[in-house]
């Protein structure tokens, strides 16, 4: 590369924290013959949410659904531009769809609730439109915990975690920030957390920018988001998890590396612990899309917990 093409590329780095085409909401619980119910409550911080309360008749069990980043509650049209560029590159170029997800997880005997994170499907704007690979969002993981607790139909229902990549961030910085808020969350299940530099750090690797550019790349994304990349890191929020935790990761994802989910791993205090790598690719969304091909390990997590 040139070195104004390195700079345009570190440039569109950076403003991707800020500016992104929302993904549309694509497939509908009702293509699974799934009955549902269209929500909206507020974050904790009072920014609304959209989503999908799918009822599993005769349950008294719960899970709620946090997506990746660039994603919805509903999955990504990533066969389609804009947002097959996103990730094309690493051959993530295939669409993610995730209602056939809730369809498992109703027939497995859960209520679902599935919903937009801020600055993302049909949920509000917020925080000047800034990714914070956790932080802002965090809050929406808090108001979902909420919303389930003040309905009349689910308050008294046992709760665990479906939480994908920024999901798992944002459920984990969430736990730092208010651990409170996690009393009687029984567990979680979360695909592919991801630390920001160790994917930036990937990225600079696919574009062959030598990798010294890190720090200039830092501080562009500090210029428009206020933070640092290791300030987007999960991996010291793993501290504060208190739930039994499942995670799975492509091992091979172009997008990070394995060094990056074994830290968060090791750092989890929690005695009831798994980390399950997927072999055999490269493509991250293959992570996201493994629940839909084999599911048994995660439904065993999940009747494990919540009994």
């Amino acid at each position: 590369m040139t070195p104004d093409q390195i700079e345009q590329t570190l440039q569109k780095l950076a403003e991707g924290f800020r500016t992104w085409p929302r993904a549309p909401i694509l497939h509908w619980p009702d293509e699974e013959g799934l009955d549902y119910e269209e929500i909206f409550f507020p974050s904790e911080d009072g920014i609304p949410l959209e989503g999908w309360f799918i009822p599993r008749p005769g349950s008294d069990k719960i899970i709620i659904a946090n997506h990746p980043r660039w994603f919805n509650r509903a999955g990504l049209p990533s066969h389609l531009e804009p947002w097959k560029s996103f990730g094309a590159s690493a051959g993530n170029d295939f669409e993610v769809n995730f209602v056939p997800d809730y369809k498992i997880l109703h027939d497995a005997g859960y209520n679902v609730l599935a919903y937009d994170l801020r600055n993302f499907g049909q949920s509000g704007a917020a925080n000047g439109g800034v990714f914070s690979a956790g932080r802002y969002e965090s809050r929406d993981v808090i108001g979902s915990l909420n919303y389930v607790r003040r309905r009349a139909d689910t308050r008294d229902m046992t709760i665990g975690l479906f939480s994908r990549c920024v999901g798992c961030n944002a459920t984990m910085f969430a736990m730092t920030r208010r651990p409170q808020a996690f009393d009687g969350v029984r567990c979680m299940v979360a695909p592919q957390p991801l630390s920001s530099g160790a994917a930036l750090r990937r990225a600079l690797e696919r574009f062959e920018i030598p990798a010294h550019y890190i720090e200039d790349l830092n501080e562009r994304i500090r210029l428009q988001t206020s933070f640092t990349i290791d300030q987007f890191s999960p991996v010291p929020w793993a501290r504060s998890m208190t739930i039994p935790t499942f995670l799975y990761q492509v091992r091979d994802d172009l997008y990070t590396t394995p060094d990056d989910i074994q830290a968060m791993y090791n750092n989890m205090p929690v005695a009831d612990k798994e980390l399950h790598w997927i072999e055999g690719t490269t493509r991250r969304w293959d992570g996201y899309t493994y629940f839909q091909r084999e599911p048994a390990q995660m439904l065993e997590w999940f009747a494990r917990f919540i009994a």
